[in-house]
């Protein structure tokens, strides 16, 4: 197993604005656009991404979509990035624990771009918006599995919402969010930093 050196970086922001080499979406099992954080990757981006995202529809692996918890990579097209990595966050369920298909998102993600020779990556916060996972064990999913993954990923963006997730997501992070987070979650493994980033205009949401 590699030792991980990876930082993670808490920051509120417009993740379509930030410079890295590949930023993950929280896409739909389709890979044909959406809302939230998906549609607004897919206009900024341009019509490349969508051109890619098709041509991977078309494959037999990817026929049936791409299923919760799994990642794939295509151009970021006119983004400040290289790549985009997709990813299918879980629906919060009260009768099932989905949250280690949460955690595949990240660790997917990872391993993907480890396999595209990305350094930097940010992540939204898969699952939070749309798809109505509590946002307190969202970032504590978040963290958990990005603290334990194997990876050569050097850097990692945690791009938040608004400032109230931000606070949120800096009180997780230092063991003060209300409740406990589940036994079974790892301990974390590496240093976390967090900066108040900026953004023009108003964020999109997170699925």
């Amino acid at each position: 197993m590699r030792v991980s050196r990876m930082r993670v970086e808490l920051r509120q922001g417009d993740i379509t604005a930030v410079a890295v080499d590949a930023v993950v979406n929280a896409a739909n099992s389709r890979l044909l656009g959406g809302g939230g954080v998906d549609g607004a990757i897919h206009r900024a981006g341009g019509p490349d991404i969508l051109r890619e995202c098709r041509a991977l529809r078309a494959t037999p692996e990817y026929r049936d979509g791409l299923p919760a918890g799994q990642a794939v990579a295509t151009t970021a097209g006119r983004l400040p990035a290289r790549w985009v990595i997709h990813t299918v966050g879980p629906v919060h369920s009260r009768r099932e624990d989905r949250s280690a298909v949460l955690r595949s998102c990240y660790t997917e993600s990872l391993r993907v771009a480890d396999g595209l020779g990305a350094g930097s990556v940010a992540f939204p916060l898969i699952s939070a918006g749309l798809y109505r996972w509590p946002k307190p064990d969202a970032v504590a999913q978040a963290l958990a599995a990005l603290h334990a993954a194997d990876t050569s990923v050097e850097q990692v963006v945690l791009v938040l919402f608004d400032a109230a997730t931000l606070e949120l997501a800096r009180e997780v992070a230092a063991g003060r969010q209300p409740g406990s987070p589940p036994a079974s979650l790892p301990a974390p493994s590496v240093q976390t930093s967090i900066t108040d980033g900026s953004s023009s205009g108003r964020p999109p949401a997170d699925r």
